[in-house]
């Protein structure tokens, strides 16, 4: 596949995404209507259109920069900032992403742009350097976060939100979680060492990568011995903390990374929910993976009783619930152009549904972990104490804000007991 293909899908992406649609399920739409790819093609095509979304503030302050009026056609315009993001961002070779970003647009069908794409990118080149440094007096351009999200982190975050922002637009490490029945993370980082893959233990059972490489290259991957989860995600299995026996609800379980954790931890009974039916095909196969059983899996609505509820209340509780996912926008970068300045109370009242049809199936003097991926107050903070307004039954053990860094991204729990 030619440089030129690659580009237009990656354009293709970039305008799927600014009509609301989901980078990464569109990436997958396109891998599977051709069987044929090759995994550099694959890569080429996820590093462009990721690359895009992380630096989307940028790439359109410079191009607009260059332009003296605004271009009306998205596939065009998606297309210049695909080759942008490549001369800016990447080591491809200039001559290379030029020639090829102009033959990419004859085969769109606008042959009459060559000429213009050509002198945008060749002058792109010429004043990279200045276009670069007039980033840093425009918030989106030097952030590269809408400018709502970056008034809502100033206000919010007063101490933290410049940290925030920095460790959202990095690219994110790969985290391991080390089967305890396996190993430790001491023992799990000499088997890397002796692979010749450099990392570092975060805790007991965490590993962090100091490179990303293909999960499947992982040892001890296939055979159940480690999973790939971020260091903060993992917390929600030890702030939870199951116990021998007991009956445990995992609410919205897919992918399965914190079912398979809590299995792990102890040998208790864990039914997991999602509504989803492929996605909890894929909370099976990393259980299978892991070699652990579930008590039941239900492709069901958590609020539907009728449709999974045996009638026997659960000793603890994982709401892992629909949110924002305004923490984990390192490893999505599209999901800060499709958010809204009211998401937030949206989800939010989503979850509070959610919650107080989950505490219905808890046992007295059991716990309920909230859990999110997002570091919107609205759907953390102001959740608990709306739903501690609501419960007279209930207390707050302990509550959690991890904010995105360089070793995780963001996440926030609460425990909540039933009294």
């Amino acid at each position: 596949m030619s440089l030129a293909r690659v580009q237009i899908l990656a354009a293709q992406t970039m305008v799927a995404v600014e009509q609301g649609k989901n980078l990464q399920d569109v990436l997958t739409a396109l891998w599977a209507k051709q069987s044929d790819w090759l995994a550099s093609e694959k890569g080429a095509l996820q590093d462009m259109a990721y690359g895009c979304q992380r630096y989307l503030g940028s790439l359109r302050f410079m191009l607009g920069k260059m332009l003296d009026k605004p271009i009306k056609e998205a596939e065009v315009e998606s297309l210049l900032l695909v080759a942008l993001y490549q001369l800016n961002y990447t080591r491809n070779a200039p001559y290379a992403v030029v020639n090829e970003a102009v033959e990419a647009m004859a085969k769109m069908g606008k042959g009459r742009l060559r000429s213009f794409t050509n002198a945008i990118l060749r002058r792109f080149l010429r004043e990279k350097e200045k276009l670069n440094a007039q980033c840093k007096y425009d918030e989106v351009a030097k952030f590269n976060f809408p400018l709502w999200w970056i008034h809502y982190l100033t206000q919010h975050y007063p101490q933290h939100w410049h940290n925030i922002l920095a460790a959202s637009q990095a690219h994110p490490p790969l985290t391991v979680r080390v089967n305890r029945r396996y190993a430790d993370a001491a023992r799990y980082v000499a088997v890397l060492a002796e692979a010749g893959i450099s990392a570092k233990p975060l805790d007991d059972y965490a590993v962090k990568l100091s490179d990303a490489i293909p999960v499947q290259q992982l040892p001890w991957f296939a055979e159940g011995g480690v999973s790939v989860q971020d260091w903060g995600a993992q917390q929600a299995g030890y702030i939870l903390n199951p116990q021998e026996g007991e009956r445990i609800l995992d609410a919205c379980a897919a992918p399965g990374g914190k079912t398979g954790h809590l299995l792990e931890l102890a040998n208790c009974e864990v039914t997991a929910l999602d509504i989803d039916a492929a996605r909890l095909a894929r909370v099976q196969s990393n259980l299978d993976r892991l070699n652990l059983t579930a008590a039941a899996l239900h492709c069901a609505n958590a609020q539907d009783w009728a449709s999974w509820y045996d009638g026997k209340p659960f000793d603890a509780i994982l709401a892992d619930v629909p949110c924002t996912a305004s923490g984990v926008v390192k490893r999505n970068p599209d999901i800060k152009w499709l958010r809204r300045p009211t998401d937030a109370r949206k989800t939010a009242q989503q979850q509070q549904a959610l919650l107080d049809a989950l505490w219905q199936v808890l046992k007295p003097n059991g716990r309920m972990l909230l859990a999110t991926c997002s570091i919107f107050d609205e759907e953390n903070g102001q959740q608990l104490q709306a739903f501690l307004a609501r419960h007279a039954d209930a207390r707050c053990i302990e509550s959690r804000l991890l904010l995105p860094n360089q070793n995780q991204d963001g996440f926030y729990y609460a425990l909540i007991q039933k009294q």
